[in-house]
């Protein structure tokens, strides 16, 4: 009886741990539920400048997998995918009205948890290639 309810005990302890999580890009992958893994930022930045700038950030700190647009019922995002120091690491760009753009860098591991540090990373070199870039 006491190994049953062990066993019992175990597989609700699993079952909890992993799961399906929902992407920055719009899909979903496996994961563990409920840890924080995305940073948001908003910028006075069009979206394809941003766009443009995630590719060059991601390519420069490790591999760029995947971008193009994502759209949903709602509106397009442009999404950005890559891995770097074995972590994938997406970002969701889109704009929040006429002259703001939000930015989610999400980063998880292959075991998946989150990687916070990184996705801090990411977004502070985002936000330092913005501010350097040459203004029009």
């Amino acid at each position: 009886m006491m190994k049953t309810k062990l066993l019992a005990a175990l597989i609700v302890g699993l079952l909890i741990t992993a799961g399906c999580v929902d992407t920055v890009t719009g899909g979903k992958t496996a994961g563990v539920p409920f840890i924080r893994d995305t940073v948001d930022a908003a910028y006075k930045v069009p979206p394809d400048v941003i766009f443009v700038v995630v590719k060059e950030v991601i390519s420069k700190d490790g591999v760029l997998t995947d971008y193009g647009v994502h759209q949903s019922s709602t509106n397009a995002m442009n999404v950005v995918q890559g891995r770097v120091n074995q972590r994938t690491v997406r970002v969701g760009i889109a704009p929040m009205d006429a002259q703001v753009t939000s930015v989610s860098v999400q980063v998880r591991t292959d075991g998946g948890g989150s990687d916070m540090e990184l996705a801090h990373q990411i977004d502070k070199e985002i936000a330092v290639r913005l501010a350097s870039r040459p203004r029009r």
